[in-house]
């Protein structure tokens, strides 16, 4: 198995999880880990708000040593701020500080953060250089194609990112305005590859494990990033580790699914309390029965869990509803 190194630290295998706001918090990247991707990340955490010690941004923080090696993601505009942010996130423990150059939220890029910084590259480079001289853990970058198509931000900030001691690019290769829109150019991966010597992990695009096989083929990147494709099914990460071994995916057994489900539920509930966890799951149980039979009945029934008990109720009235139907 091919391992990635960024800076200091070798992962065991190139297939990594994408930050997700409101997703990959600690109980979801137990659950990626747990399916074998090497190497979890935060969902992306507001710099202003560990500086300012908001509790809310603080318990983004939370990790687990069974996560590990961890990823934080941070964003914002300010140098000074930032660099003290990344200290903080160095502190408690993080392997790898990753910083977004990539939201294209509005109230995100009207701060001058996420992929507001692709277009002030004199601004992003003192941020990077602040960021840089404050931490010792190895950095990232995950980037966007930029603000046109062509892709010349996108290496100009790459090859920057380079020269400041960055140690990865993650490049998802859309534009700004589109959001998570239209396809992801992977000639941009491509090119970016081709122009700095630190590695590149691609992202975008991945909707199963021959995706992710092909990207890594096409693009000659480093390692693979995986994002939406993983919500609900986080044994994508298993299934293409098999593939990269030469081996063929295997035919998924229904009844891991509902175990994931229950981690999944247990998790949140001893993470979070129980009035949180189960107001979130009435939309996430949801994610892990794509595809399934009678999964609309099931999404209408969890709309409504109040309790731990119910749902785990619920999960194994549908387990036992769909494994007696065949």
């Amino acid at each position: 198995m091919k391992k990635v190194k960024i800076g200091k630290l070798i992962l065991d295998n190139p297939v990594i999880l994408a930050p997700l706001a409101g997703i990959t918090n600690l109980p979801f990247r137990m659950i990626a880990k747990d399916a074998g991707c090497g190497l979890v990340c935060s969902e992306m955490i507001s710099a202003n708000g560990l500086v300012y010690k908001s509790i809310k941004t603080e318990k983004m923080l939370d990790s687990h040593p069974g996560e590990k090696p961890l990823s934080i993601q941070i964003f914002g505009s300010d140098p000074l701020i930032m660099a003290e942010g990344a200290k903080i996130v160095e502190n408690q423990g993080a392997d790898i500080l990753d910083i977004n150059f990539g939201c294209s939220v509005k109230k995100v890029v009207k701060t001058g953060a996420g992929v507001a910084l692709m277009r002030t590259l004199e601004k992003a480079e003192k941020l990077l250089e602040a960021v840089r001289e404050t931490v010792k853990i190895p950095m990232t970058i995950k980037i966007r194609t930029g603000w046109d198509k062509t892709g010349n931000q996108a290496i100009k900030i790459s090859e920057i990112a380079q020269a400041c001691g960055i140690d990865a690019i993650v490049v998802h290769p859309r534009t700004a305005s589109q959001g998570f829109r239209g396809m992801a150019d992977w000639s941009i991966i491509s090119a970016v590859k081709k122009k700095v010597s630190i590695p590149v992990i691609g992202n975008g695009d991945i909707v199963n494990p021959e995706d992710a096989i092909r990207m890594l083929d096409e693009t000659g990147c480093d390692a693979v990033m995986i994002g939406r494709a993983a919500i609900g099914n986080p044994s994508i990460f298993s299934d293409v580790l098999t593939l990269l071994r030469g081996e063929e995916v295997p035919q998924r057994d229904l009844l891991s699914r509902f175990d994931i489900m229950t981690k999944y539920l247990k998790d949140s509930v001893e993470y979070i309390g129980e009035k949180q966890a189960c107001f979130m799951m009435r939309s996430r149980l949801g994610w892990f029965v794509k595809g399934m039979r009678f999964s609309s009945s099931f999404r209408e029934s969890i709309k409504h869990i109040s309790s731990e008990e119910q749902a785990l109720q619920l999960i194994r009235s549908y387990r036992d509803k769909v494994m007696q139907t065949g």
